[in-house]
């Protein structure tokens, strides 16, 4: 099974694109994080392609200050993103720019996502989930869900894209997203 995105080429294009946009060195961890945000690329397909741009010189190894590799976008990357990047739609291009740009802010404030599932007297469960910064307590919420498989459900979601939660809520709240509200 490929990637939605399509040929392996679009997610090396894509990959390319991300990483260019972001500007500065990334481990392989936080590039895979960041790609699969929006799940254009599959895992499988990342990891090769990843390899493969690797052989090619379109991205290259650094070693961080404490020896730790790091990739960037080469010269040759940079060409390859401008130049194809017409090949996958400028809105998933865009929309998955701000989500990797999202993603690393959330992770680079260090912000600890927690989420519990509490049994209730009446048979229901009382989801729980909070953000802290720096030890600080930024965000709380309690719901009073139905049933055990429901809590799961929703506490997986929580902890897969807890930056996403995080700022749908704020989002909400804020007024930012009134289609939701007509």
């Amino acid at each position: 099974m490929s990637s939605p995105i399509g040929s392996k080429n679009n997610v090396k294009i894509f990959v390319l694109y991300l990483m260019e946009n972001i500007g500065y060195p990334l481990d392989f961890v936080t590039i895979n994080d960041i790609v699969m945000q929006t799940d254009y690329v599959m895992y499988l397909d990342f990891a090769e392609s990843f390899n493969e741009m690797l052989d090619s010189g379109l991205i290259e190894e650094l070693k961080n200050r404490v020896g730790d590799p790091e990739y960037v976008v080469t010269e040759k990357g940079r060409c390859v993103a401008r130049e194809l990047r017409s090949d996958i739609l400028p809105s998933i291009l865009d929309k998955s720019l701000a989500c990797a740009l999202r993603y690393i802010d959330f992770s680079r404030r260090g912000i600890e996502a927690n989420c519990t599932i509490e049994p209730r007297e009446d048979g229901r469960y009382d989801f729980n989930c909070s953000f802290e910064e720096k030890r600080n307590k930024i965000f709380r919420i309690s719901l009073v869900v139905d049933s055990f498989d429901r809590a799961k459900r929703m506490k997986d979601n929580f902890i897969n894209r807890p930056e996403v939660i995080y700022r749908g809520v704020f989002a909400l709240l804020a007024g930012n997203v009134n289609y939701l509200f007509d």
